[in-house]
């Protein structure tokens, strides 16, 4: 089987997974406590311009003001332009998420509306453009992460099925995966037909082969919700929502359900009327696709995925060949670090290690994928002597790349063995989203050692001990602290003992922290 789609709702959380060829490929997990908000369309009040960063923060009624930059605000020069008949870097490739300005996605989406052309804003400052108090309609491209709040643009984009519908840019821009030049044609022809004057719209990579008669029905539906979204606007005040996205069940169904897609499984009787509802009323040739699944052992445990999630979770990953991977995300990057491990090759050692690396280069991007790793990622070949394999292994991590939706820039391997690569970033990583930061080692991701904490317990006796005149000294600590004092480092207590004439009593406390420890002359 090709591609699948393995929906596996719960009343706490939906969980998408995305298999081609039996393998997962992507996950998303949309909970209802912390749902997402990318996509919704606020009327928010501005309440800091900041001239220092062409920058204002905007009220939109959740924890944290949004951040809106001066790239992201319309002026009345993008709504008079006539329409582009060239295609902008903007307009997106499939499934690519939002980057300057453009809208990116919490689940599995097309060309959903990189945005048109930024004409007629070079030249203006925030100042100009906004004022404190000022109520602005925005729409969330980037969701929180980490401590910053969620990123918003006033260049509104409402995905439909076919169409990517852009009421506020005068622009029309085709996916760059529709790569026949008749069809580019015929479908620009047919969306300039059908389009109202000042309208801009993104047509998407499953348009390939559409009639102008489901264009319109796409047409039709996304200016009536645009209309809805006005209407609310008057109607009330900042901060509120307007409009809020569909939900990761039905976005997956509108944006990733194509005829390339063999079948598309739903785990429960509920979740599978509504979707067929859905497929039925939008996508009725699709309708066959949607199968429930009826046995009782759970979706994720059938086809494997929560195995697949378990490992992609760990920070090893290992190579069929017996090397391995390690993958240290930190607060700035993600490093990945390739060893040859088991593996030892056949004939000579560049050798093993160019089978190595280029393993890993094809493993690497995969793991990309799953675990949506974004930012800036360095990844450490083992150092290859020939340039020629160096060159293959570069074109081998290049061409995996180019299955990820999410876009990425790559650098060629320098003569460390270091690839420096960009990943765009489109939603929390699998780790984020699934994990906390540990409270134990407080985020550090290591605690000092038994011996370290036995040590600095030695220096505080020391520096206390010769200025006071109690007889005893009880000590408590972590019970493998207290191991280590009644064995290795017995002798050093008894030095100390003699050396101040005191008896040091060890208590072990297993609710403390390894690191923490109390000391009480008595």
């Amino acid at each position: 089987m090709g591609v699948e789609i393995v929906i596996n709702p719960a009343p706490e959380e939906t969980r998408v997974a995305l298999i081609e060829n039996q393998i997962l490929t992507e996950l998303y997990i949309d909970r209802k406590r912390d749902r997402g908000i990318v996509g919704n369309v606020y009327k928010g009040r501005v309440v800091k311009v900041l001239p220092g960063m062409q920058a204002s923060f905007v009220d939109i009624g959740v924890e944290r003001a949004a951040f809106l930059y001066v790239a992201d605000i319309t002026t009345a020069t993008d709504e008079d332009q006539p329409p582009s008949e060239s295609e902008p870097p903007e307009v997106a490739d499939e499934g690519e998420g939002a980057d300057e300005g453009a809208q990116d996605r919490e689940e599995p989406e097309d060309e959903t509306a990189k945005a048109a052309p930024r004409r007629g804003r070079a030249h203006r400052s925030i100042e100009e453009l906004l004022k404190e108090g000022q109520e602005i309609v925005v729409q969330v491209t980037k969701d929180p992460i980490g401590t910053k709040g969620c990123r918003v643009t006033t260049y509104l984009s409402l995905p439909g099925r076919y169409l990517v519908y852009m009421p506020t840019v005068n622009h029309i821009g085709i996916s760059r995966r529709i790569g026949d030049e008749a069809e580019r044609a015929r479908l620009r022809e047919m969306m300039m037909r059908l389009r109202q004057p000042g309208a801009g719209y993104i047509i998407r990579t499953v348009s390939e082969g559409t009639s102008e008669d489901e264009f319109r029905m796409d047409v039709e539906f996304l200016e009536r919700l645009w209309q809805t979204i006005r209407d609310e606007g008057q109607r009330r005040s900042a901060p509120a929502l307007l409009h809020a996205d569909l939900d990761l069940s039905l976005r997956t169904v509108r944006d990733l359900l194509t005829h390339k897609v063999d079948r598309l499984t739903v785990g429960s009787r509920s979740e599978y009327d509504r979707i067929r509802q859905f497929v039925g009323t939008y996508l009725p040739n699709l309708v066959q696709k949607i199968h429930l699944y009826a046995q009782d052992e759970p979706i994720f445990d059938r086809y494997g995925i929560e195995i697949e999630i378990s490992k992609a979770l760990g920070r090893r990953v290992w190579l069929k060949s017996g090397g391995y991977l390690v993958i240290e995300p930190t607060e700035a990057l993600t490093v990945v670090d390739v060893n040859t491990g088991r593996y030892v090759g056949k004939r000579d050692l560049e050798e093993t290690i160019f089978k190595t690396n280029l393993e890993a280069a094809k493993e690497i991007a995969y793991q990309l994928r799953l675990r949506n790793i974004g930012g800036i990622i360095i990844i450490d070949f083992i150092d290859m002597e020939k340039e020629k394999n160096r060159e293959r292994v570069f074109a081998a991590l290049s061409e995996a790349l180019t299955y990820d939706r999410a876009r990425s820039n790559i650098l060629r391997i320098s003569e460390l063995g270091l690839v420096e690569m960009s990943r765009e970033r489109v939603r929390e990583d699998l780790m984020r989203v699934l994990c906390d930061g540990c409270a134990y080692c407080e985020k550090r991701g290591y605690v000092k050692s038994a011996t370290t904490i036995c040590y600095e317990i030695f220096r505080e006796i020391r520096r206390a001990g010769a200025s006071r005149e109690e007889s005893k000294v009880v000590v408590t600590v972590h019970p493998s602290v207290a191991n280590l004092l009644f064995d290795e480092e017995r002798s050093g207590v008894e030095l100390l003992e003699r050396e101040y004439n005191k008896r040091l009593v060890i208590k072990a406390d297993p609710h403390l922290h390894q690191e923490q420890y109390d000391i009480m002359m008595v």
